[in-house]
């Protein structure tokens, strides 16, 4: 049977490629794909702890089985980061907004689009790129994502955020590419009656996408560049 495999993030920097289609013997699972890989590449064996794997956008067991036709992807932990240039978006109406981008996020046209009248909160996060990593000066960031997963993983979380808090509406957009210093790389923004179910959700929202969300993170500096430590996904 054969198989589309993904890599991203520094996965893909040790396989030398973001994709390729594997044959494999009937009855295989996650786990004989990886170690598959990690026979040839035995850097990628040694991130085995703390990398994730995804059957057809779905995070998966490594004992899950395999089946001809299936996109299987190797994800490092991940970094917690209408489209444009071929990106994927889900729009969920005026009041609502689930979104990856490419163009700079504009959080004051967001958030009035939000806001109505029975709404007595508005409670926004943004998350911006600074100007260091630990004693390092940072030039820039480049953000990328396994795009499909991320925007369904997105809504997952906008789902559960109207469920989860007494909100009206809320917006989750993350940009993607290149970031220069002082520039929004995550919006979540929440508007409701009371600031407390504004909070919890704004607070709920951000954490759950930065442990769940499949986008990655690559730091430049003067002397190289290196993807960010991410958050390993608990099972």
């Amino acid at each position: 049977m054969r198989v589309q495999v993904l890599f991203f993030g520094r996965l893909k920097d040790i396989v030398g490629k973001s994709e390729e289609s594997a044959e494999l013997s009937e009855g295989s699972r996650v786990q004989d794909l990886f170690e598959r890989y990690g026979r040839s590449f035995p850097e990628l064996a040694r991130f085995r702890g703390s990398v994730a794997a995804s059957v057809n956008r779905e995070y998966s067991e490594w004992n899950a089985p395999l089946s001809s036709g299936d996109e299987v992807a190797f994800l490092p932990p991940v970094s917690g980061g209408s489209g444009t240039s071929g990106i994927t978006t889900s729009s969920m109406g005026a009041e609502n907004l689930v979104e990856l981008v490419r163009s700079p996020i504009d959080t004051p046209a967001i958030v009035a689009k939000l806001k109505s009248a029975p709404d007595g909160a508005v409670v926004v996060f943004e998350g911006i790129v600074r100007d260091h990593s630990g004693s390092r000066s940072t030039l820039y960031l480049e953000y990328e994502a396994y795009e499909p997963m991320a925007i369904a993983k997105m809504r997952e979380i906008f789902l559960q955020m109207r469920e989860k808090f007494a909100i009206r509406s809320c917006s989750l957009v993350h940009r993607l590419g290149r970031l220069e210093i002082g520039e929004t790389a995550v919006l979540v923004a929440v508007c409701s009656a009371h600031r407390a179910a504004a909070f919890d959700a704004c607070r709920f929202g951000i954490d759950t996408l930065k442990s769940t969300v499949p986008i990655w993170k690559k730091e430049f500096f003067r002397d190289g560049a290196v993807w960010a430590e991410g958050e390993i996904r608990s099972a």
